[in-house]
């Protein structure tokens, strides 16, 4: 494949051992370490990673739209690209993106034990995070473009929400009068 040599796209590995450590930290380790401890005040950092995560996902949400769905692509079945073009290898570049931010949004789970919202980690929260980024290693390695980037784009958008949802939370009590939408991002997730 043509992303054969990109950082982590070569083998599973990398992948599969990135995700047992985040299990590991997330269900076992992480929450001895914290069982005595206080929570950590992470609120500067909180509004940092969501800041960052919403342009992460705006860029992607613009990638996905300007590099294939409002070009010429199909909206009935597109097939993926595989070849050098700069346009095909752009879409490729983006899918690769999109697979470095499902890694990074690991820290969402790191950040709930940290700060010891356990009952923020539900099986469905594990699930999304553990699945969604070895999906994202299989479309950058096999099949980087078509159809599947329809997913990304939707989800980059609910991205872009939700993430400017959890900044403005992490900003204090003082901005809770402007987060009466809350109860409508669950229903946009799914």
């Amino acid at each position: 494949p043509r992303t054969n040599d990109w950082f982590l796209i070569k083998s599973p590995m990398p992948g599969l051992t990135i995700m047992a450590t985040y299990l590991y930290f997330v269900l076992s380790w992480g929450p001895r370490y914290m069982q005595h401890r206080k929570p950590y005040n992470l609120t500067n950092l909180l509004i940092v990673y969501n800041m960052a995560q919403v342009f992460i996902s705006i860029f992607i949400f613009y990638e996905g739209l300007d590099a294939a769905w409002l070009r010429d692509y199909s909206w009935q079945c597109e097939p993926v690209d595989v070849s050098n073009t700069p346009g095909a290898m752009r879409v490729a570049r983006d899918v690769y993106i999109y697979f470095l931010a499902k890694l990074s949004e690991l820290l969402d789970t790191v950040f709930f034990v940290l700060r010891k919202k356990e009952k923020q980690i539900t099986f469905l929260h594990m699930y999304h995070h553990t699945v969604m980024p070895m999906i994202s290693w299989a479309c950058t390695k096999y099949y980087p473009g078509g159809h599947g980037t329809f997913i990304g784009v939707v989800n980059s958008f609910v991205h872009i929400i939700m993430y400017f949802y959890y900044m403005m939370a992490a900003m204090g009590p003082q901005y809770q009068k402007y987060l009466w939408w809350k109860k409508y991002i669950t229903t946009l997730q799914m």
